[in-house]
C-alpha cells in the first residue's frame, strides 16, 4: 500500500514538474513575443523621427537664411534666389479639401449601400472589387486620363462661363484626386458598417424604424469614429499625392489674387513643385529651399492627422 502511494506521489510530481516547465516556456515565448511586437514598433518611431531629422537637417541652411517667412513669401524665383512656400501651402491645401468635400459623398454612399443595403450577392462583389481596383491604379495612369479626359471637359466648360481655358488647374487636380481617395474611406466605411451589431439594428427594426432611420440612428452613431478615420486616412492621401497632381495641376507658382482664378486657374503643391524641380536645384540653397518644402508638407499632414485623432477620440467618447 506504501509503495503504492509512493508510486501515485511521484506521478503527480512528475506532472507538476512537466506542467511548470510548459508554463515557464510559454511564458518565455509570450515575453519574447511581446518584445519582437514592441521592437518593431519603436523601430516605426525611430524611422519617422529619423525622417524628421534628416529633412531638418538637408533643409537647415534654407531655414537659417530665409526663417519663419519661408512660409509667407508669396515669390518662388530660384534664378533671383527667392523662396516663398505659400502658393504652394495653399494649393496643398486647397486641392486635397476640395477632393475630400467631393470624395466624401460617394464614399459614404458606396459605404453604406455595400454595407447595409447589398452586403452580398454579384453586383456587391463586382462594386467591392471596382473599389479596390481604384485604390490598385497606379497615379500615372490617373494622371494620364485626366489629360485625355478631364482636362478637354474642364476646358469646355471654362469658355461656356467665359473663364480663361486653362483647362489644367486647382480644380481639374482636385477632381482627380477626389476619384483617387474614394476607395479609402469607402473600404473603411463597409468594414466597419457591416461589424455593426445586427442586435442594434433588430431592435430599431422591432421598434418601428425604417432602413434610414436605422442607418441614420443607429449604423451611423456606432460607427461614426471609424468614418471619420476613413476621411482623414483619404486627406492623408490626397495631401501627399505627386504624380496625378502634378501631370494636371498647370505648375505655375503665381498665387491668384481672386478665389474664381485659383480655383479654374493652374497652380502648384508643394509635392508637385518638389517633382518638378528637384532635380534642376543647382545651388544649395535651392535644393535645401526645395527639401525645407518636404519638411512644411510633413508638418501639415502631422498636424492634420493630430487634429483628426483628437476629433475622433471625442466622437468615441460621446
Amino acid at each position: 500500500m506504501s509503495y503504492l502511494t509512493d508510486t501515485i506521489v511521484k506521478k503527480r510530481k512528475m506532472a507538476e514538474n512537466k506542467r511548470l516547465a510548459l508554463s515557464n516556456a510559454q511564458l518565455k515565448w509570450e515575453n519574447g513575443f511581446r518584445g519582437l511586437l514592441k521592437a518593431m514598433a519603436m523601430v516605426l518611431v525611430l524611422i519617422v523621427i529619423g525622417v524628421f531629422i534628416t529633412l531638418v537637417i538637408e533643409s537647415w541652411a534654407s531655414i537659417k537664411a530665409l526663417g519663419v517667412g519661408y512660409l509667407w513669401g508669396k515669390v518662388w524665383d530660384p534664378v533671383s534666389n527667392v523662396y516663398g512656400a505659400y502658393p504652394f501651402l495653399v494649393g496643398t491645401l486647397l486641392t486635397s479639401f476640395i477632393a475630400l468635400l467631393i470624395s466624401i459623398p460617394f464614399s459614404y454612399a458606396i459605404a453604406i449601400y455595400l454595407g447595409e443595403y447589398n452586403p452580398k450577392g454579384w453586383l456587391s462583389d463586382l462594386l467591392k472589387n471596382t473599389v479596390e481596383l481604384i485604390a490598385a491604379v497606379p497615379s500615372v495612369i490617373y494622371g494620364f486620363w485626366a489629360l485625355s479626359v478631364l482636362v478637354p471637359m474642364i476646358r469646355s466648360l471654362e469658355i461656356k462661363w467665359q473663364i480663361a481655358p486653362y483647362g489644367v488647374g486647382i480644380l481639374t487636380s482636385s477632381l482627380i484626386l477626389a476619384v483617387m481617395v474614394i476607395p479609402y474611406g469607402a473600404s473603411l466605411g463597409i468594414t466597419l458598417i457591416r461589424m455593426t451589431p445586427s442586435q442594434l439594428k433588430e431592435g430599431a427594426y422591432a421598434l418601428g424604424a425604417t432602413r434610414f432611420e436605422v442607418i441614420r440612428k443607429v449604423v451611423t452613431p456606432y460607427t461614426r469614429s471609424g468614418l471619420f478615420a476613413g476621411v482623414l486616412l483619404s486627406l492623408g492621401r490626397a495631401l501627399g499625392e505627386t504624380m496625378a497632381v502634378t501631370m494636371v495641376i498647370g505648375n505655375t507658382s503665381a498665387l491668384a489674387h481672386t478665389f474664381k482664378d485659383m480655383l479654374f486657374g493652374p497652380g502648384n503643391t508643394m509635392a508637385s513643385v518638389i517633382a518638378n524641380e528637384f532635380t534642376e536645384a543647382d545651388h544649395t540653397e535651392y535644393l535645401s529651399a526645395l527639401i525645407e518644402l518636404g519638411l512644411v508638407l510633413f508638418c501639415v499632414t502631422v498636424i492634420i492627422n493630430i487634429i483628426g485623432k483628437r476629433i475622433i477620440t471625442r466622437f468615441s467618447n460621446n
